[in-house]
């Protein structure tokens, strides 16, 4: 499963019925250790692409770099790359147009694209504008949108699901293949987003969530790990660097793939 077309394809198919669990990556290495754990597709973190080329997350990392590590993962892998756009690297849909098709030419099967703007979200009517643009830039291109109603806490709780479900109807009539509502795992929440949601539903994950078969049968189609990897990577290298530096020791560092083993999957 080689060409652009034939992975893109794949990705839309396992969604239906999923759930369709990823392990995010954040380079060439990391992409290539999820594949060889038996994933079906990768996708990528901003937050960890952002980090491993020396920005901060959130629209700070410039989109040539960010194109560049998508089109390099994909090379490396066999499965389908979906890669993680943050709010589409540009200020108006015409940006998002141009990034969407960067990545379509980069042979990516899906993109992420967020509605969280500052503290709260975007205006509902100019974010659909740029899902219509994204959609019209990668005809075939999986397009999960990302609604950030619950991991800012926009708005009265009360309110939040309908919230959720008023522009998740308006993304998918933009034309997004997928809902994507980080910041939620409690079931009965989840159920409800999932039957009000004509689409397959992303979540994020982590530890203290359902497990995937839970999330399963209440609807959820995707999971995702998210930044959790990148940042449990980046934890064991500060303990391993504060261990050696005041206790003189290196026990953090026992139970890493061998060498051999992940120099390999570069061959």
């Amino acid at each position: 499963m080689t060409s652009s077309a034939a992975r893109t394809q794949l990705f839309h198919a396992l969604h239906q019925p999923g759930p369709l669990a990823l392990p995010n990556a954040w380079d060439v290495a990391s992409a290539l250790v999820v594949e060889a754990a038996g994933a079906k597709a990768v996708a990528t973190t901003s937050a960890g692409v952002a980090w491993s080329l020396g920005a901060a997350d959130g629209d700070q990392l410039a989109r040539d770099r960010a194109v560049d590590l998508v089109a390099r993962i994909v090379k490396a892998v066999k499965i389908p790359v979906s890669a993680d756009i943050e709010t589409g690297f540009g200020e108006t849909a015409d940006d998002v147009a141009e990034t969407v098709r960067q990545i379509v030419q980069a042979g990516a099967s899906g993109v992420n694209i967020e509605d969280g703007l500052g503290a709260g979200l975007r205006d509902i009517a100019e974010q659909k504008e740029r899902y219509a643009a994204a959609r019209e830039a990668g005809k075939d291109l999986y397009l999960n949108a990302r609604i950030d109603t619950f991991l800012r806490q926009v708005g009265d709780p009360a309110t939040r699901i309908e919230r959720t479900l008023e522009r998740a109807a308006s993304y998918l009539d933009a034309g997004a293949s997928g809902i994507f509502v980080p910041g939620v795992t409690d079931l009965e929440t989840v159920t409800e987003l999932a039957k009000g949601i004509a689409a397959p539903l992303n979540l994020l994950v982590g530890p203290g969530a359902p497990a995937v078969d839970e999330l399963a049968k209440a609807g959820v189609a995707r999971v995702s790990l998210g930044s959790g990897v990148a940042e449990a990577a980046y934890a064991l290298a500060k303990r391993a660097a504060e261990e050696l530096l005041t206790q003189g020791t290196y026990s953090s560092v026992e139970g890493g793939l061998q060498y051999g083993e992940l120099n390999a999957l570069f061959k």
